[in-house]
């Protein structure tokens, strides 16, 4: 995700998980240099099993990307690095992208449960 303008599914999927202060610490930490699991969870002092649920959050909301690389002693180490992104939010951009819901319950006249 680039310029692109994101549909409405894709923002929806992007601001849900940017919602969550670890998933922002992580990207703020991964968008300094790629990193693996083990030494990011360190840095971030958080345990690896709870960053790896961030992780693949973040990754299927397509804001991180993973590969895995073997260290000088042959262990698997999985990485990640922000992928590249820009959401500029307007009222116009939320309206544009609420046309292309397609999430079952997302409600296009703009009324929440809450809102009733």
């Amino acid at each position: 995700m680039t310029d692109a303008v994101p549909t409405g599914d894709e923002l929806l999927a992007m601001l849900a998980t940017l919602a969550n202060p670890h998933r922002l610490r992580v990207v703020a930490a991964l968008a300094r240099a790629p990193d693996y699991v083990s030494r990011l969870a360190r840095e971030l002092g958080i345990s690896r099993a709870l960053l790896q649920v961030h992780l693949r959050k973040l990754e299927a909301a397509g804001l991180v990307s993973s590969r895995m690389e073997l260290s000088d002693d042959g262990k698997a180490m999985k990485f990640y690095e922000v992928r590249p992104f820009a959401l500029h939010l307007t009222p116009e951009a939320v309206a544009a992208a609420v046309k292309t819901l397609t999430k079952p319950g997302a409600d296009t006249r703009g009324e929440g449960e809450g809102d009733r």
